[in-house]
């Protein structure tokens, strides 16, 4: 999966938020997109998934050398964000399946494997409200890098995990990351150590 920007911006009312935004992201790639709090970083993340549209400029996604329309591009993106919540009325066990039905596991994994991918198989039959901030942190993780999609892309995602759990995303993504086009948007060193570009959301600010 490629996408393409050209002079993409987005704005609110009157206030534009970035703009002028050419950039390419390539299939396989690792990427960062930086800068501080409130600059863009979700929201520039929110239109490389389709859930924005921009306000002005083009976006295209190109999968297999074939154009993907960005109202189907949801299909092809998992994504993980501190804002995007789980059903918290579901078990761990409920939640794993629900979400299989919406999005398949990559090649290999299965549901019980999340469950030993996660180290929460004590907790499969524990209702995700009960879990602590870190460990749904660490469902919405897992189920965005184990979906079979050609696209990652994650928002800052080592919010409310320990030096444990930080170690533990590391491992996750490099395991299972290779062979798609990654995404994060974050400041944290430790989030974005694995990426090879970086794009700085300050340089758009005009």
């Amino acid at each position: 999966m490629t996408i393409t920007l050209q002079n993409i911006g987005k704005r609110y009312r009157l206030e534009w938020v970035f703009k002028g935004i050419d950039c390419c992201f390539e299939q396989k790639g690792r990427y960062a997109i930086v800068g501080s709090n409130g600059s863009g970083k979700s929201t520039l993340l929110k239109v490389l998934s389709g859930h924005l549209s921009p306000s002005k400029g083009s976006i295209s996604f190109v999968h297999h050398d074939k154009k993907i329309s960005e109202d189907l591009i949801y299909q092809h993106v998992s994504y993980a964000a501190p804002y995007i919540d789980l059903i918290e009325e579901l078990s761990l066990e409920e939640a794993i399946d629900f979400h299989c039905k919406i999005k398949p596991l990559l090649p290999g994994i299965t549901p019980a494997s999340m469950l030993d991918i996660l180290s929460l198989s004590k907790a499969q039959r524990k209702e995700i409200k009960h879990f602590s901030s870190g460990m749904k942190q660490r469902v919405k993780l897992a189920l965005a890098v184990c979906s079979d999609t050609p696209i990652l892309l994650l928002d800052e995602p080592s919010t409310n995990l320990d030096q444990q759990g930080i170690e533990w995303y590391k491992e996750l993504v490099s395991a299972f990351s290779d062979n798609r086009l990654t995404i994060i948007a974050s400041n944290d060193p430790h989030d974005i150590s694995f990426c090879q570009s970086q794009l700085n959301i300050l340089d758009y600010k005009k």
